[in-house]
């Protein structure tokens, strides 16, 4: 089965049942390792669900980690745009923290069953290829994810690293943006509204509302294009040149300033057009089509695909810390697309651009039990005033009743 390796997510799951957009399943009758533990789980993604079964199964790592690990696995029984047509990869690995695992963060996911029991150090890494290349939605431009280590030949020059904020998404902070080497001018904390993550599951750059704003009207006016579709912009039309055109030339480069592990200083990490101006499949005979890579979020800053691309990802969970380094396959005509500088000073920003609330899940979690908790004892006490004799109670009438239907917590949030 093709796996898609998701660091925004924890829960590790494989279609369990036929569906017309997937060519292959796990049929768990057949697996004499496979056992059901009889939990429903249900998954919501930014862009489609699904709902299965979880259970524990028996893997082997095909190259350089020797032996057999039990490990959690849910079976996907019902999906709603999740599977989709022309997509050629079956399930989906959770390579984030246990704090997003589903239905709770009890369920130990895939890297820390292989970290407990193979022993292998707590760090993974992860180089997706595919820069300039067409669009086609099957994940088929290869990459390498190495699990426990950095392989030195998939980067090349110095590895930045930036800490982890949060351990539940890969949760980073954003000091600025700039366009064509100029800044956005904005408040650091609005790039980290509500936060800024990097998620592999994710297609795009992703900007919270004000930001992407600022970045389309910075583009549009740097770029030697005087007239252009706000379509375009929002995903919803494409830019179409002569296929002996390359438009890249036409548009400014993006950088991503990140916090050093050093506080005081920052390192950029910059994408050329090759990566957000991206070529799509089979549209126009003579024609070579466009799309705009980074769209608008209304809950997190996503470094997606689009600039995951150029680079070679260090996932280091035990020293609590993201690295970039340059991938020798975000090259397009012989040409690199991506690029890191630094350090550079952080005495123009903010000492802490993220905010010190943090509403994920745990946190609501905690609130709703309280809230709970307080009900319970308001309950309580309302039982015990209606077993006081008659004569201290009020008579209610019909007009005195509230029926009140709504839930503490009817919606959990990812």
């Amino acid at each position: 089965l093709n796996i898609l390796v998701d660091t925004g997510s924890s829960n590790f799951a494989v279609a369990g049942v036929p569906d017309p957009d997937v060519t292959s399943y796990f049929n768990t009758a057949l697996s004499s390792t496979y056992k059901s533990q009889g939990i429903d789980v249900t998954v919501k993604y930014s862009q489609g669900s699904w709902t299965g079964v979880l259970g524990t199964d028996v893997i082997t790592i095909p190259k350089g980690i020797y032996g057999s690990y039990t490990i959690n696995i849910a079976t996907i029984l019902e999906s709603e745009n999740f599977f989709l047509p022309g997509v050629k990869w079956h399930g989906i690995l959770g390579l984030a923290y246990n704090a997003l695992a589903k239905p709770s963060s009890s369920v130990e996911t895939f890297f820390d069953s292989l970290v407990r029991q193979a022993k292998i150090p707590n760090i993974f890494s992860l180089q997706m290829c595919g820069a300039g290349l067409p669009v086609s939605g099957s994940g088929t431009n290869g990459g390498s994810l190495v699990l426990g280590g950095i392989e030195p030949s998939l980067y090349k020059g110095d590895i930045w690293y930036t800490p982890i904020k949060e351990e539940w998404y890969y949760q980073v902070e954003i000091l600025k943006l700039e366009v064509g080497g100029q800044n956005l001018e904005l408040d650091c904390r609005e790039y980290n509204a509500d936060k800024a993550i990097v998620d592999s599951g994710t297609t795009l750059l992703r900007l919270p509302q004000k930001v992407f704003t600022a970045v389309v009207q910075a583009i549009a006016r740097t770029s030697l294009i005087q007239e252009f579709s706000s379509g375009f912009w929002t995903g919803s039309q494409l830019a179409c040149w002569d296929k002996t055109e390359r438009p890249w030339s036409l548009f400014p480069k993006l950088s991503i300033y990140l916090r050093d592990e050093n506080s005081s200083r920052s390192f950029r990490i910059s994408v050329l057009p090759q990566l957000y101006i991206q070529p799509i499949l089979g549209i126009g005979e003579n024609l070579q089509c466009y799309r705009f890579g980074i769209s608008s979020s209304t809950n997190a800053l996503v470094i997606g695909a689009t600039v995951m691309e150029g680079f070679y990802v260090i996932f280091d969970r035990a020293q609590r810390r993201v690295g970039f380094a340059v991938s020798p396959c975000a090259e397009v005509d012989g040409s690199p697309v991506s690029e890191i500088e630094g350090p550079f000073t952080t005495t123009d920003v903010a000492s802490n651009c993220v905010s010190s609330v943090s509403f994920h899940e745990p946190v609501l979690w905690i609130a709703s039990y309280a809230l709970m908790s307080l009900c319970g004892i308001i309950l309580l006490i309302l039982i015990i005033l209606l077993l006081i004799p008659p004569r201290c109670q009020h008579r209610y009438t019909d007009n005195d009743m509230v029926n009140d239907e709504s839930s503490l917590v009817r919606h959990r949030w990812k």
